[in-house]
């Protein structure tokens, strides 16, 4: 029973996190487009009573017309009724944050810990989690009030500082924890900056603005800052949160380095497209992204597997493994702890049903997606033996 209400608790969280992800990617990208697109406004008396840029916008069967206010409107009150982008934000992070509790720290042995990586215990893989989660928000939070005025120069430093985290966390724990454990530092940093930094200078400058004072430009500097920075991380995050699904892209020994070219990639599409709100676009930008995903693709395709008689793998061999490796998982009545029934119901515990999924069984085992967070101990030796017998059924 327990294992049952943890799906239905994995999958609800999921759909959670899912939802008010598009929410704030969705306000976050509207804003990020808005902002480009202003021009300076057609009428004097708008100019007079503050508007600094408008856009006019047709949607949905209406024209609509967005001016911004830099420092307030001129001569006349704030609107009492104001809408503030946060809670998309907050509900996505703990939602996030619920997630990585079902998932990877109440299954750390099955899905964080990877004992061929690192031995650690529970306890210690959940520390470390919780450690880089805040760690990288102060590091990060930090580096933004040092190197103030120098943009270009911390964005690299960003860019090191997410690259060297996914470097380490591959040294840490399993493939698949440590990808997304790079989601969850970004996606930290973001919420972050939302709830620290965007949010409260924004309450400070209306409340400034309602006081009939000159309101403070430090905070829309710093808002501003820290809102290009989230919508650069968006794309990455994104990747990161649908990679869990692909173990090509992390099973790798390099994985971390395949994690940082997508990510680059995903950073050059988003700036082609914030350029793009305001005629600035390159094609090069999607063009040097098209070339770093392919180079991707490349780079990960399977080796082909050479097949001669004195390495030939026996049915009876693989049964063996299979029995041995995976059968505790995928039977009718699992013996795994956490599983009430095989995962996507693939069931192998006859040499017929393991013909059936012999592509899955290969495709899963060579990228080690399975055995799941290795639980069984497959070795290398067995993981290339699956792979001599697949590449045996294609003969001819």
């Amino acid at each position: 029973m327990e294992a049952y209400l943890l799906d239905w608790a994995n999958l609800l969280i999921r759909w959670l996190h899912f939802i008010a992800g598009v929410a704030w990617i969705g306000a976050s990208f509207y804003f990020v487009m808005l902002d480009s697109s202003l021009s300076k406004p057609a009428r004097k008396q708008d100019e007079e009573r503050g508007v600094t840029g408008e856009l006019w916008a047709v949607h949905g069967g209406g024209v609509y017309q967005s001016q911004k206010f830099l420092l307030g409107p001129v001569g006349e009150p704030l609107a009492e009724n104001l809408h503030w982008s946060k809670w998309e934000a907050y509900t996505t992070w703990l939602s996030g944050m619920g997630l990585l509790a079902v998932v990877y720290w109440f299954g750390a042995k099955t899905y964080l810990i990877d004992q061929q990586v690192m031995a650690l215990s529970e306890t210690s893989a959940i520390a470390i989690s919780i450690g880089f989660l805040v760690g990288g928000w102060i590091v990060y939070n930090l580096l933004c009030k040092a190197l103030r005025g120098k943009d270009s120069l911390l964005a690299g430093i960003i860019f090191v500082l997410v690259s060297l985290s996914a470097w380490l966390l591959f040294q840490l724990f399993s493939a698949r924890g440590a990808f997304l454990h790079v989601g969850a530092m970004m996606g930290t940093i973001m919420a972050a900056n939302v709830f620290f930094q965007i949010i409260p200078g924004q309450k400070r400058v209306v409340a400034q603005m309602r006081a009939g004072e000159t309101p403070d430009a430090e905070p829309g500097i710093i808002g501003k800052q820290r809102s290009v920075h989230n919508t650069y991380f968006t794309l990455p995050v994104l990747f990161i949160m649908i990679s869990n699904h692909y173990p090509m892209t992390y099973s790798n020994e390099h994985g971390w380095l395949v994690l940082i070219f997508i990510m680059l990639a995903g950073v050059l599409i988003r700036q082609y497209f914030v350029l793009r709100h305001s005629h600035r676009a390159s094609p090069a930008l999607p063009a040097i992204a098209v070339v770093l995903l392919l180079s991707m693709v490349w780079y990960l395709s399977p080796a082909r597997i050479e097949i001669d008689d004195a390495s030939r793998v026996s049915e009876t061999q693989i049964s063996q493994i299979i029995e041995t490796r995976c059968v505790a998982c995928h039977a009718s009545q699992p013996t795994q702890p956490g599983f009430v029934e095989a995962p996507l119901g693939v069931v192998l515990e006859s040499p017929e049903l393991i013909l059936n999924q012999a592509e899955r069984i290969a495709t899963t085992v060579q990228t080690k997606y399975m055995p799941i967070g290795n639980l069984t101990g497959m070795t290398d030796q067995e993981r290339a033996q699956v792979a001599q017998w697949y590449a045996q059924l294609q003969q001819p």
